[in-house]
């Protein structure tokens, strides 16, 4: 047989049968006749099932977050596709030092595609914003966000998904107080930090006008902060520092009009911290000339006067006001709501997951940070399984080692009950279970009575970016150990199946915090209700937010930024 005859029957029969495995055919002459070497590779129609397919991970959001998960996920047997309106990471706990000047906005920002080139599996960015969640087919849609002068107008794209991790974060809540979104400033966004930057400069430039009557300079410079929390108070003090150590020196006929007010609707500031720094921190307030009004709740803002209602008088007060910023309270943005509609959670202010971070409801949806919430099960909800468990015998009646085989999975499935103990300065389970009075055997209504009251102690994670990050660490270690779990869990007891859960549930481990209150000065909360407050803290709080920033790159600038305003002052340009 020639060999051209050969090739002309192989191709034959490769057309005619296509599904029989393929020959490939090497072929070398030598010393004129015709050798072959025959190397084979067999390949049906199904070989690209014989290779594993990557799982697909769209993470929406560039957050605190969104980004800790994508920086800590390293299994290389996923692709990863990342969605959010942001191209960057936002370092949002100097967004008060950027409104003023202090820090510079780019930098705290680190783009996102720095980050993920870093990736050493296949990871991509999409800027763009997501609009809708398809979870039956496992899709989402989204839309461009850019210019539309650029041409082409919105573009729509979906993007499929085996793991959706949802990690939007929150909007400002203005809990539908009229004028607040019209004429109040945001502190969420880096976006929002330089648009009131703008803002005070803009109100003292106007201010010095030769036009502007007395009464008016006193309106234009008076600048309120609605929100006594962490990021109302940082802010007051910035302001304040800048205007006393930089725009003073600008603008020396202003500085007597000069007035900045903290509305706050309970009864202290910084309610989350010790009682000490909220003492300090009012007491310091008073002496810089900040005047803090508790007990005030705004009802309605207009684009020049704030109307809030004093809850000691029952009246109604105008507050006239050149620049406001509300910075108080969190909401679900739209498409997250849309989203809990769509999955049965309308009865809900914030998206609701398990302990493991995975939404309710659904089974390979999970939501991080601020846009959720974890719903931790109650202990009475689940008493009559956890006293099953432990009675193997079925008798009914169980002694205080009867539990042993279960305490643990109790502790680490229900983490109320350790608040519980910690509470009652109980040792340990034991402990509890003996109770007051020392019986042998506990039976069903005994347990109940002694676990009655640990409920009592389920609390809300704080909606803060070191909640957000640690959740971010958290679920990009389970899906880095995935198939090692699927074979051998290692979480508690399936008190309502049987085996273990897979992974250990979240545990929210808290690093202490600190509130900035300006003049070099800071109050700082650290585990073990330790409490310092002072210059020194401030070194403190300056070490420990270079560190924590993202990048050696945002490290530099942000200790270079604290070095020129040290040294130069602040810039008061309006850029």
């Amino acid at each position: 047989m020639s060999g051209y005859s050969f090739f002309q029957r192989a191709s034959r029969a490769f057309n005619d049968y296509p599904h029989l495995p393929k020959l490939l055919v090497l072929f070398t002459v030598s010393g004129g006749g015709l050798a072959t070497v025959c190397h084979t590779a067999f390949a049906d129609a199904g070989q690209d099932d014989i290779i594993k397919k990557k799982k697909k991970i769209v993470v929406l959001g560039t957050g605190w977050a969104g980004t800790s998960f994508l920086k800590n996920l390293k299994d290389p047997s996923y692709s990863v596709q990342v969605v959010s309106p942001r191209n960057y990471f936002a370092f949002t706990p100097l967004l008060p030092s950027v409104t003023c000047g202090t820090v510079e906005a780019r930098s705290i920002v680190e783009p996102i595609r720095n980050i993920v080139k870093k990736k050493n599996f296949d990871a991509e960015f999409k800027e763009a914003e997501c609009y809708k969640i398809d979870t039956v087919n496992k899709k989402v849609h989204c839309k461009t966000t850019q210019p539309i002068h650029l041409g082409g107008g919105i573009e729509d794209f979906t993007v499929d998904y085996d793991y959706l991790v949802i990690a939007m974060g929150a909007r400002a809540n203005t809990f539908n107080t009229p004028g607040v979104v019209e004429n109040a400033h945001f502190l969420k966004e880096v976006e929002d930090a330089l648009r009131i930057r703008r803002t005070v400069i803009d109100c003292f430039e106007k201010a010095s006008l030769p036009s502007i009557s007395e009464a008016e300079k006193k309106r234009i410079l008076h600048f309120v902060i609605v929100g006594g929390g962490p990021a109302g108070v940082e802010f007051a003090a910035e302001l304040h520092d800048f205007v006393k150590e930089d725009l003073a020196k600008l603008y020396p006929a202003l500085k007597e009009y000069v007035s900045i007010t903290l509305l706050e609707a309970g009864d202290n500031i910084l309610n989350m911290f010790d009682k000490r720094i909220t003492a300090f921190a009012e007491e310091k307030f008073a002496r810089d000339g900040i005047e803090l009004k508790t007990g005030s709740m705004v009802v309605k803002v207009s684009d020049r006067e704030i109307s809030t209602k004093e809850r000691s008088t029952g009246q109604t007060v105008i507050i006239p006001y050149g620049m406001c910023v509300w910075a108080t309270g969190i909401g679900s943005r739209p498409v997250v709501m849309d989203f809990m509609k769509q999955i049965g959670q309308t009865n809900r202010r914030i998206l609701a997951t398990d302990e493991w971070l995975r939404v309710e409801g659904c089974k390979d949806i999970y939501a991080l940070g601020d846009c959720a919430t974890v719903n931790q099960r109650s202990v009475m909800e689940d008493i009559s399984i956890i006293f099953s468990k432990a009675d193997k015998n079925n008798s009914g009646n169980l002694r205080v080692e009867d539990f042993k085989e279960v305490i643990q999975d109790i502790c680490e499935r229900y983490p109320q009950v350790e608040l519980y103990l910690k509470k009652k300065q109980l040792k340990n389970f034991n402990a509890l279970l003996k109770g007051s009075e020392e019986v042998a055997e506990i039976n069903i209504e005994k347990f109940k009575k002694l676990l009655a009251e640990v409920d009592s102690q389920m609390k809300n994670l704080p909606a803060t970016a070191q909640v957000a990050a640690q959740q971010g660490s958290y679920l990009a270690d389970c899906f880095n150990r995935l198939q090692i779990c699927e074979a051998n869990p290692e979480g508690p007891l399936r008190f309502r199946g049987t085996g273990r859960h897979r992974f250990h549930p979240f545990r929210y481990r808290h690093l202490g915090q600190f509130a900035p209150l300006g003049g070099e000065q800071t109050a700082a909360q650290l585990p073990g209700d330790w409490v310092s407050i002072g210059h020194s803290t401030q070194w403190l709080w300056y070490s420990v937010y270079a560190s924590k920033l993202v990048s050696w790159r945002t490290r530099v600038l942000v200790v270079s930024d604290w070095i020129r305003r040290s040294t130069f002052g602040r810039d008061s340009s309006r850029i």
